[in-house]
């Protein structure tokens, strides 16, 4: 029998005709009520709905974006989107942002199709802290922005890259100040994006290094409560698919994972980012009006466990470490030939931070580099061209 003839088919599609036509009048209220919001003096504007709900519904301790600090240079208010709508916006739209695509995340340069780059670890750890931020009723938005900002000044080739700027730079180099930096000064032709407080904040504390996800000394700690969550679901993003791409680089087998580790977290990517969350949320809990966060004990011991063993298999080990040699001497020999060749260096980058000093110039343009733009350049400078 054809489908078209199956009498008994009947009710169901009259069901789902009725149901059409509920789902479209209520579409129709709910655009009536936003052109009323859009044209109507006496109502709330979209926005103001947006910060009204954030009063009614997220938590006593969560960040409420009418009630952020504010910009360095106040602009005009948009109708339509919060203040951390609006922060998040200007970061996805960034240059920066895109450039994250053809960033190291663990693995150089990857030219297999599913290593994780800078950006797919950005998506990830945005995702895992709205994740926990839901959960929580913390700020959805917030949450996002810093996510989405936190690795902006990272250096082409990852860590690599950042230890060599570290070494060469007066005053040291890290890519969470560098961040800070790209946002505040050299997105945006040199206008910076004009970011929130809370957002800054949330980029220049997101880095743990290789210390305690969250500091002792409280002056290191996030001023919001979404700006803790991003630091926790930093490490709970690389913990676990930095694991994966080791596995699927042949750097590492399954079995090579401590047993406890697999025991605790599963072996599973889902698994293992499931259980860390919920060890999250099973250990926080308000403490003198504010949230207190922390990790069940026993997840956390097994977080550091795992910690430890992919500094010493995976970042320390011959595949990774091999190439980062090559990758630190070719950051190396850029950074000195650009000092020396202002003329070049002019060439390359124009008006790009021209206030700043010569050393700082040329630690922007190499902190802005991809991996391949850095090694293309290396090509064009250091190795020889024919000539007919």
């Amino acid at each position: 029998m054809r489908p078209g003839n199956d009498k008994s088919a009947g009710p169901a599609r009259a069901g789902l005709q009725q149901a059409g036509e509920d789902g479209a009048g209520h579409g129709s209220v709910l655009l009536a009520k936003i052109r009323n919001s859009l044209t109507n003096e006496n109502r709330l504007s979209i926005r103001e709905e947006i910060e009204k709900r954030e009063r009614m519904h997220l938590s006593p301790y969560a960040c409420l974006s009418a009630e952020s600090k504010g910009r360095f240079v106040p602009g005009e208010v948009c109708p339509i989107r919060s203040a951390f709508q609006c922060d998040r916006d200007s970061i996805v739209y960034s240059k920066a942002f895109r450039r994250l695509k053809h960033k190291t995340q663990v693995f150089l340069a990857p030219t297999g199709d599913h290593c994780r780059t800078r950006l797919t670890h950005t998506l990830e750890v945005s995702e895992i802290a709205r994740t926990i931020a839901r959960a929580l009723s913390l700020n959805e938005d917030l949450v996002e922005a810093i996510a989405l900002a936190h690795d902006l000044g990272h250096t082409p080739f990852g860590h690599a890259g950042e230890s060599v700027l570290n070494e060469l730079v007066p005053g040291g180099f890290s890519h969470f100040r560098q961040s800070l930096r790209v946002v505040d000064v050299l997105e945006n032709d040199g206008q910076g994006l004009n970011l929130t407080y809370e957002v800054r904040d949330g980029i220049a504390k997101h880095s743990k290094g290789y210390g305690e996800v969250l500091p002792d000394n409280k002056r290191d700690l996030p001023v919001t409560a979404e700006g803790c969550v991003v630091r926790y679901a930093d490490i709970i993003a690389y913990l676990s698919h930095d694991l994966d791409d080791a596995i699927r680089c042949l750097v590492i087998r399954k079995e090579d994972i401590p047993a406890r580790c697999r025991q605790v977290l599963g072996n599973k990517h889902s698994q293992r980012i499931v259980t860390m969350i919920q060890a999250v949320l099973a250990a926080t809990e308000p403490h003198q009006g504010k949230l207190l966060f922390g990790v069940e004990q026993e997840v956390g011991e097994v977080m550091q466990l795992l910690r430890q063993f992919l500094y010493i298999n995976v970042y320390s080990s011959p595949q990774v470490h091999t190439e980062f040699v090559k990758a630190c001497k070719m950051l190396r020999e850029l950074y000195a030939y650009l000092l020396d060749n202002r003329d070049f260096l002019e060439r390359e980058i124009g008006s790009f931070a021209i206030s700043a000093s010569p050393e700082r110039r040329v630690v922007d343009f190499i902190a802005s580099m991809t991996d391949r733009y850095a090694q293309n350049m290396y090509q064009r400078i250091f190795w020889p061209r024919a000539l007919a």
